[in-house]
């Protein structure tokens, strides 16, 4: 008999309504962050808060100032370090960030104080991996700085399309680091993958659209990003996150 798999599940969420459900629905951890409908950025105070108060589970930070690329100014990068710092006061577990150099490798000497300034945070090296030049060289650099996790696609568009070079980065780390496989994540994905690839480190939104609860509408104004409608709210999904889990447990 081999030794039983060891499995997460992180959900991502940007309201304390997704935390909530996600929490019940089985998460084993959740990544807080706002704005998941462009990629995720830095969560506001309160919003942590009260997660932070409504659950017991581990709670990893995105620390993001903005969406774009990974390449920082001098004042958005000690707005992540000052984050960073601020979040570790406030009770989180772990932080999720990263920095680039304009070459496309990781920024080591930002990404060494970023690591110092997490003390002993858990420290996710997150998807600027996917845009890096080299993800192995990266990888071993990641473990060099300690890093505990890096969140992956395997440097493709979802998972499914980067599982060869996620098989790669996961015979690589061999143990040293773990690879948290994101980006496309459903239940039916970790089915495949967890199989193909033996992975057992997953990340998810699981998040769904509900109508807003405007009974009145000016749908002539749009506040955000051109086709999104200002009626309509993501929502995490609490079946798929339940059934997520099931499956990648092995009671499904």
């Amino acid at each position: 008999m081999g030794e039983k798999m060891t499995t997460k599940l992180e959900v991502c969420v940007d309201s304390v309504e997704s935390a909530i459900i996600a929490q019940e629905a089985g998460a084993d951890c959740l990544e807080v962050c706002a704005n998941l409908i462009i990629g995720g950025t830095t969560p506001g105070v309160s919003q942590f808060k009260q997660i932070r108060e409504a659950c017991g589970i581990k709670l990893n930070v995105l620390v993001r100032p903005r969406s774009g690329d990974f390449l920082y100014t001098d004042a958005e990068f000690r707005m992540i370090r000052e984050d960073i710092r601020m979040f570790r006061e406030l009770g989180a577990d772990g932080i999720v960030t990263g920095c680039l150099c304009a070459d496309g490798n990781l920024d080591l000497e930002r990404m060494r104080e970023l690591r110092e300034c997490a003390g002993g945070l858990k420290f996710t090296l997150h998807r600027a991996f996917d845009v890096c030049r080299d993800p192995y060289r990266a990888l071993e650099e990641a473990v060099s700085l300690k890093v505990d996790t890096i969140l992956t696609s395997g440097q493709e568009a979802d998972c499914m399309a980067g599982r060869e070079a996620l098989k790669e980065l996961l015979a690589l780390a061999d143990g040293r680091i773990e690879i948290l496989v994101g980006s496309g994540v459903n239940a039916e994905v970790i089915r495949q993958l967890k199989e193909e690839l033996h992975a057992g480190s997953f990340h998810m939104s699981g998040k769904q659209k509900l109508d807003s609860g405007m009974a009145y509408r000016n749908e002539r104004v749009n506040m955000g990003l051109p086709g999104l409608s200002e009626f309509e709210i993501f929502r995490t999904d609490g079946e798929e996150i339940r059934r997520a889990g099931m499956i990648l447990r092995g009671e499904a």
